[in-house]
């Protein structure tokens, strides 16, 4: 959504609404910097590669706690908690993303927070806790540290380079040998593909200008709201896809591909459009959507 969308009483609202969730990330960053490379207890949520940790559960706690008793007229969706709240701001929280990352000492991993109104996304934080990187968003502009992003054009497909965590074992499952065949070939076909694990800070990444596409499937809102936001607001292309037609924001979408300022990358356009075809036509997609 353009800026010109907003009214001035909305651009203030976002403008605060970025304030309160940066204070947010703020306040359990120093808990995950504390913990990292401590040997941190994990356990399986859904399978070996879906993870969670009690500083999951204590990051989103000290955020959701903030978010209510600042913004009273709020609701939370968080990744561990789930929903808690009846305001219109819906506030959407993972606590950690890239816990696996985080668990097993990996220095990629983010607080990831947006804030929406009737299915618009109005601000944002991406908190690299290791890194101290700042990301944030609101009606205007995506920042880094306080300071306006605005990365120029990217680079044709051959010099790019792009981030991924498709094919997951999960993928794998549904999508079999040609999950393997579409990875194949974005390696032919980009400079780089990186799989770091973590969507939000891959897409905050993309905002900044240091990556210059990201491609995801089987995602949920507490993985990409915030980043999509900074991609829009750093003059990047944020698209969702949905396997059943439906008609949603894009940020409530299982299956996205960002894209930084001017690029255009056909090889990630036809995959996306292979996959979902080749799942629908399974009978596949809804387990994801």
């Amino acid at each position: 959504m353009s800026t010109e969308n907003f009214s001035t009483p909305d651009i203030a609202l976002a403008s605060r609404l970025r304030s309160i969730a940066l204070d947010a990330a703020r306040l359990a960053a120093p808990i995950l910097r504390g913990a990292f490379r401590r040997d941190v207890a994990r356990e399986n949520k859904t399978n070996a590669h879906d993870l969670v940790t009690a500083f999951d559960r204590q990051s989103e706690e000290i955020i959701r706690g903030h978010l209510l008793a600042t913004e009273p007229d709020s609701r939370v969706l968080g990744e561990e908690g789930g929903s808690t709240g009846k305001g219109s701001i819906q506030w959407i929280v993972d606590p950690i993303d890239g816990t696996s990352n985080f668990t097993h000492g990996v220095a990629f991993f983010c607080i990831s927070i947006a804030a929406a109104r009737d299915g618009v996304l109005l601000a944002a934080v991406v908190l690299d806790p290791i890194a101290e990187l700042e990301f944030t968003a609101d009606a205007q502009h995506a920042y880094l540290n306080g300071t306006i992003l605005a990365p120029g054009s990217r680079p044709d497909q051959r010099h790019a380079n792009i981030m991924t965590d498709y094919p997951s074992a999960e993928a794998l499952e549904l999508d079999g040998e040609a999950g393997l065949r579409e990875f194949g070939a974005w390696v032919g076909a980009f400079a780089t593909v990186r799989r770091k694990v973590s969507a939000a800070l891959a897409l905050a990444h993309v905002a900044a200008g240091w990556c210059d596409a990201t491609i995801g499937f089987d995602t949920k809102p507490w993985d990409i709201a915030a980043g999509a936001l900074l991609v829009r607001r750093a003059g990047g292309r944020y698209l969702g896809y949905r396997y059943d037609g439906h008609t949603l924001p894009d940020h409530e979408a299982p299956c996205f591909l960002a894209l930084g300022p001017g690029a255009d990358y056909p090889v990630l356009d036809e995959s996306v459009h292979r996959i979902i075809g080749a799942r629908n036509a399974l009978g596949a997609g809804g387990k994801s959507a």
